[in-house]
């Protein structure tokens, strides 16, 4: 099925590129067929068989305009941009060393009592001491429940830091997931070698941003520890990326291994779907990390009651209803997805009981 598309692909591509500056044809009374880049056009060359794409190619080849610009270099760029397109996200590309974001500091808090927060920021060697304390300070105050935001966490990452985050929830003995690589005779497989620190109710927050590690940690606490996964689809990374050199300072990445659950398959490229859905505007989301860093995250959970006019304000002549219409901007603002998780919170221990 791919191939088909990829074979369009180089012929097509440079062709479009080099006549989008050229002047229009003549128009023809005849009508416009829907261009090649219309949505559809994939599944239409899915439906071709082999010797129906080898015609397709043919009746270009001689008949569009400016095909004298299809050379064997041209047709081996398009091929480039072809895998690019098809095989979005294992490959990428960057000039010098590929960079990879950063993730929000470390932040713990207990919500109301009945939820323990853990945002890690990043999963390294640091946030998983800060994540271990946070862990034993819930289980000895007897927090019922565990979200775990891996929304704010740096892309990339290695596998065996989402193992060892892992290990922290799933139980003793259990596969966690294995890594696939073609190049390798046997595939590396990642187990629980430890009793978990904490086994209550779980949820784990992602969203588009989450990718690589971070959400290979997701889907192997939803398979293993029972985690209700709370936000939007991840990135569907779930593999390790080898940078290569192509000379000058130009870096191709590359998918060189895949992440593959023992239950749910590969992650690659489909990533991990929610069980809850919840949307959420990256901009707001970003504001929410940022405003936590020195409030915490409570006041965008729970609305907090507004003061009303009481005996005590009219004696000192003050209207507290009009003061907190001035509250700061992030007394208005929420974080839905974090909302919806405390909401599961509730309503899990409510028919547990």
């Amino acid at each position: 099925m791919t191939t088909r598309r990829i074979l369009l692909l180089f012929t097509l591509l440079p062709v479009l590129h080099a006549t989008e500056s050229a002047p229009s044809p003549t128009p023809s009374p005849e009508p416009t067929p829907a261009p090649v880049s219309a949505p559809g056009f994939g599944e239409w060359v899915d439906g071709l068989d082999n010797a129906q794409v080898q015609k397709a190619l043919e009746v270009f080849e001689i008949n569009f305009q400016g095909a004298d610009k299809l050379d064997a270099a041209a047709k081996q760029r398009a091929l480039l941009e072809g895998f690019g397109a098809l095989f979005a996200p294992g490959i990428g590309f960057g000039s010098g060393t590929i960079a990879v974001g950063a993730g929000a500091p470390f932040l713990a808090e207990i919500l109301d009592g009945q939820a323990g927060y853990i945002r890690p920021g990043t999963l390294d060697e640091k946030a998983l001491g800060q994540t271990d304390a946070a862990l034993e300070n819930f289980t000895g105050k007897q927090v019922p429940a565990v979200i775990l935001d891996l929304r704010a966490v740096a892309a990339g990452g290695d596998m065996e830091s989402a193992a060892e985050f892992a290990r922290r929830f799933s139980p003793k003995g259990k596969i966690l997931f294995t890594i696939q690589n073609p190049s390798a005779k046997q595939e590396r497989i990642l187990t629980s070698d430890k009793d978990p620190l904490f086994s209550g109710i779980l949820l784990v927050l992602v969203d588009s941003g989450t990718s690589g590690a971070s959400e290979v940690l997701a889907a192997t606490l939803r398979e293993h520890a029972g985690a209700m996964v709370v936000g939007a689809a991840t990135a569907g990374e779930g593999v390790e990326f080898g940078e290569f050199s192509l000379g000058g300072d130009k870096v191709l990445r590359v998918a060189v291994s895949r992440v593959v659950m023992p239950v749910g398959g590969a992650l690659f490229p489909d990533g991990v779907r929610p069980d809850v859905p919840v949307e959420f505007n990256p901009e707001l989301r970003d504001r929410v990390f940022q405003q936590s860093q020195t409030g915490g995250v409570s006041r965008f959970v729970f609305d907090v009651e507004r003061p009303r006019m009481n005996e005590a304000a009219l004696v000192a002549r003050t209207n507290p209803e009009i003061s907190a219409g001035k509250s700061e901007e992030g007394d208005a603002l929420r974080d839905p997805v974090l909302q919806r998780a405390v909401d599961l919170v509730t309503a899990i221990r409510f028919f547990k009981k």
